[in-house]
């Protein structure tokens, strides 16, 4: 439980309440993210104390086996109708504004629950949700075979962009971190080269960082008519140069969680990665290995309580 500035406990709380249009979910697998461990030490959009998780899979009370798409949209303004749920301007988020998946057991309403692939294993469902934010991030590049491609940061989110990038044909795809261990993981999965900061230039930039040192870079090291996605938030600051987009045209496009093909298409690459580079934690540990992350470790790259 998130309980105070840059604070996490251990708690015992009572037993979920579940409304009539909500379902009692067992978690069986649950992912920490970077926007968790950076909304702790910063809050603001979460605010304590808070039960978090919102990349989780478990069973429903009825015996199915589920995974989470914790985007929750009123369904019925303009941008809900046109298939934008993530960008309703009421939306809420399981684990965000409401109790989510770091616990035995969470109430979450039944329009959040997708059936879980027979093929998948808990864990690999839990990463279903990062996954969809690289794809929606693929497809808002207009991501293409034969691209060169950069990833700036090699945490979960990073990773699930190179992943992505590959999948998707692209010809070559340049990494950078400043954690050696995380850039030698990279290279293991696939990326042509990674580095400390990028040299050269690039048709697609995914920032998955989000400091101002980052963002100057991702449009640094576009090429003239290139594209940079912005999905880190470590930095309110923009931190570049505007006149590059206008004498070059380059863009910038923020990207924010996914909409439901985006969700609906994690589902179906997740199976085929090679996800070993996520490790699997009893609850009990939590606050532990979200206290090391959230100060700076490196290790593990994704960390996944099991209840």
């Amino acid at each position: 439980m998130f309980t105070a500035p840059a604070t996490v406990e251990l708690r015992d709380e009572p037993e979920p309440k579940v409304a009539r249009d909500e379902t009692l979910v067992h978690v069986r697998s649950a992912g920490i993210c970077g926007s968790e461990l950076h909304g702790v030490r910063h809050p603001g959009f979460r605010v304590p104390p808070l039960i978090m998780g919102h990349e989780f899979s478990g069973i429903s009370d009825d015996g199915q086996s589920v995974v989470i798409n914790p985007v929750l949209s009123c369904g019925s303004c303009d941008l809900c109708m046109r298939g934008l749920r993530q960008l309703c301007r009421r939306r809420a988020l399981v684990g965000v504004h409401r109790p989510g998946g770091f616990a035995e057991r969470v109430a979450v309403p039944q329009s959040a629950l997708r059936p879980l692939p027979a093929t998948l294993s808990w864990d690999v469902a839990a990463l279903i949700e990062p996954a969809a934010n690289a794809v929606h991030a693929w497809r808002l590049a207009g991501g293409s075979a034969g691209m060169r491609v950069a990833v700036l940061g090699c945490g979960a989110i990073g990773l699930f962009c190179l992943l992505t990038a590959l999948d998707g044909g692209a010809a070559s795809v340049e990494v950078t971190d400043l954690s050696a261990a995380r850039r030698e993981e990279a290279v293991r999965l696939g990326a042509s080269g990674a580095s400390a900061a990028l040299e050269g230039e690039y048709d697609v930039i995914f920032d998955a960082v989000g400091s101002a040192a980052t963002h100057a870079q991702s449009v640094r090291s576009q090429r003239p008519g290139g594209v940079t996605v912005w999905l880190g938030l470590a930095d309110e600051t923009a931190g570049f140069d505007s006149t590059a987009l206008v004498r070059d045209e380059k863009r910038i496009l923020g990207s924010f969680a996914y909409d439901d093909d985006d969700f609906d298409r994690a589902a179906e690459l997740v199976s085929g990665w090679d996800l070993t580079w996520a490790t699997g934690y009893p609850l009990t540990a939590g606050a532990e290995i979200f206290t090391t992350l959230m100060n700076g470790g490196p290790q593990p790259v994704k960390a996944l309580l099991r209840p």
